[in-house]
């Protein structure tokens, strides 16, 4: 449905035609910006940083019963874990209705292994905050993002 008969304050702040200082005013889509933005930034940056542990050392972080059935080291497991948090970074920018899922996802993931490490559950409660964050960026999507969450996996 076309939303050029409406006027142009009732057009919906994602809508193209849309004029920009509606666009700029709005706080839902200041907000979604915001999200998209950090969760672009900070996988990509996080990512990078698991190649010259710059930030800190984050093998340290990968649970010893998750690491020992693993045919690599931790620091190796953890250039793995960079690719994946620079790919999701990607995601978000490209398409943040999905990229959004994917980051909860790995959050998730991340959440259940720093639990099973005694004295990182602050970090976990972080990361879940983090996770309700990338829920959040989700919905926001639903409303700024045109296209199916599923839109590059679904038939056409």
């Amino acid at each position: 449905m076309a939303t050029t008969h409406l006027p142009v304050d009732a057009r919906h702040p994602g809508d193209p035609s849309a004029p920009a200082s509606r666009v700029r005013r709005d706080a839902a889509y200041q907000a979604y910006v915001v999200l998209r933005s950090a969760f672009v930034v900070a996988p990509v940056v996080f990512g990078l940083d698991k190649f010259p542990n710059l930030l800190v050392r984050w093998d340290q972080y990968l649970a010893p019963v998750l690491a020992r059935p693993l045919p690599v080291t931790p620091r190796h497991a953890m250039y793995a874990v960079g690719v994946v948090e620079v790919l999701a970074g990607v995601v978000v920018a490209l398409h943040p209705r999905l990229g959004a899922v994917v980051v909860a996802g790995w959050l998730g993931g991340i959440i259940v292994n720093l639990l099973l490490i005694p004295g990182f559950y602050d970090v976990a409660l972080r990361d879940f905050g983090l996770l309700l964050a990338a829920v959040a960026l989700q919905r926001l999507a639903t409303r700024y993002d045109a296209r199916p969450t599923w839109w590059p996996l679904a038939k056409a």
